[in-house]
């Protein structure tokens, strides 16, 4: 069913038990801290997708911030899904976010977390999807390093890199340009495991 090996360990057991790692109040404060210092450099968000929600975590941290907005998210595993699909008032798709999607573009277009464990060979495809689904922003929230390079991940090989993903969209699409970035340390009192944070608009 899917492209890549990376999209099949999303899917299944692996994808399954990341969601009792990664859930609670507390990974929600964290990112509704992150998303706060994020929309300073925003106008007037009213609607928001992300791509590989997960079970909608960051959804919800938005929401907190953003209580009128639309939101739309994609994600590839189903145990997974089924938790973002009864968010209230979401719009979500079980699917790889390779997929086209027909929905219109959002304000905010995002992923967190999702781009470093990508087959590299399909980041053009991942670029462009996430490109075209904004109208106006792009946020990237990954692991950065000035050049490509592979890291085990959880024991595992080739399910994780590090790159400058931002940098890599915007030689891609010239139109974008960049608002502002950050870094969430993973000893902040809001933790984000180290996560570098890059936000674009579109010209």
């Amino acid at each position: 069913m899917f492209e890549t090996e990376q999209e099949e360990f999303w899917a299944g057991e692996f994808g399954d038990n990341y969601i009792s790692r990664n859930q609670g109040p507390a990974v929600v404060a964290a990112k509704t801290a992150m998303f706060a210092k994020i929309l300073r450099y925003t106008d007037r968000v009213q609607s928001v997708r992300e791509l590989g929600a997960n079970i909608g975590l960051n959804i919800l941290a938005l929401r907190n911030l953003l209580p009128n907005a639309e939101f739309q998210a994609i994600e590839i595993n189903g145990s997974a899904f089924k938790q973002l699909n009864v968010i209230p008032d979401i719009t979500a798709a079980n699917a790889s976010l390779f997929d086209p999607i027909d929905w219109a573009p959002t304000d905010l277009a995002f992923t967190a977390g999702v781009l470093i464990h990508l087959n590299p060979d399909m980041l053009p495809v991942a670029y462009k999807r996430l490109y075209e689904a904004s109208s106006r922003y792009v946020l990237v929230a990954e692991y950065y390093n000035p050049s490509p390079v592979e890291v085990s991940y959880r024991g595992h090989n080739g399910r994780l890199w590090k790159r400058d993903f931002a940098g890599e969209m915007m030689d891609l699409y010239p139109s974008l340009r960049l608002v502002d970035y950050g870094f969430i340390y993973h000893r902040d009192i809001f933790p984000a495991d180290d996560l570098t944070w890059f936000l674009m608009e579109k010209r």
